[in-house]
């Protein structure tokens, strides 16, 4: 039994010794390490990028006075001013446009026959001649253009034609009334019968003939037919 506890004492101090040396050579192994790191001279890190600020605007008084309106307490201290335009005149009213009496072309170019008024005299006008305040720009059978204050006005020739020349147009274009059609007889439907032979073996039919369909005269009866243009008739043998 003594041997027994002797020999697990020994064995217990073995451990002990075993564990004492396994922990002194970790302890070692632990400052070794500490004392590497501490030696280790740190990579210093390049510093972050400055990037400045904007720079402020200058202070500018112009730019508190709209603040500087709105704490006023009369809304008649604004300095904005309001300026009443008056408004346009009115247009010049246009004066009585030249009468119209016709117009011709010789190979010279247009000339316009026209007058200040209908009781003034007639003058020949031709395109940049002033009748009146008004300058004749261009003309043709079917319309006139005027200048006057800068301004163009273009007008039919009917509008400004002479009332004596409109009417001598007008009864000129009158038509005398169309005479009535003369009056159409009635045409006259009689039994004729058959009309010529063909030599086809059939007879034709008379103009105005008025006899029945399926009427036998001379051994001949009468029967219609349709043809691509329209009914037509003729007289075909009996029994055939």
């Amino acid at each position: 039994m003594n041997r027994k506890l002797l020999i697990l004492d020994v064995v217990l101090a073995a451990v002990a010794v075993y564990a004492g040396f396994q922990f002194r050579s970790q302890w070692l192994a632990a400052k070794a390490r500490e004392a590497a790191i501490m030696n280790q001279k740190p990579t210093p890190l390049p510093p972050p990028q400055f990037t400045p600020l904007a720079t402020a605007p200058p202070v500018l008084s112009a730019g508190y006075a709209e603040i500087a309106q709105k704490l006023l307490f009369d809304r008649s201290r604004n300095s904005t001013v309001v300026v009443d335009v008056p408004p346009p005149p009115p247009p010049k009213p246009v004066p009585p446009l030249p009468v119209y009496h016709g117009m011709m072309n010789i190979g010279d170019g247009p000339t316009a026959i026209l007058s200040v008024n209908a009781s003034s005299p007639q003058m020949e006008i031709h395109p940049g001649d002033m009748i009146g305040p008004f300058k004749l720009v261009d003309v043709n059978t079917q319309e006139i253009a005027l200048e006057w204050d800068g301004k163009i006005i273009r007008k039919t020739v009917d509008e400004i034609l002479d009332r004596a020349t409109r009417q001598v147009v007008a009864d000129a274009n009158t038509q005398a009334p169309a005479a009535a059609p003369a009056s159409v007889l009635p045409v006259i439907k009689t039994p004729l019968g058959p009309g010529e032979d063909t030599g086809r073996g059939y007879k034709v039919c008379n103009v105005n003939d008025s006899t029945p369909d399926e009427t036998v005269v001379d051994g001949y009866r009468k029967v219609s037919i349709k043809t691509p243009f329209g009914s037509a008739c003729r007289w075909d043998p009996v029994g055939r």
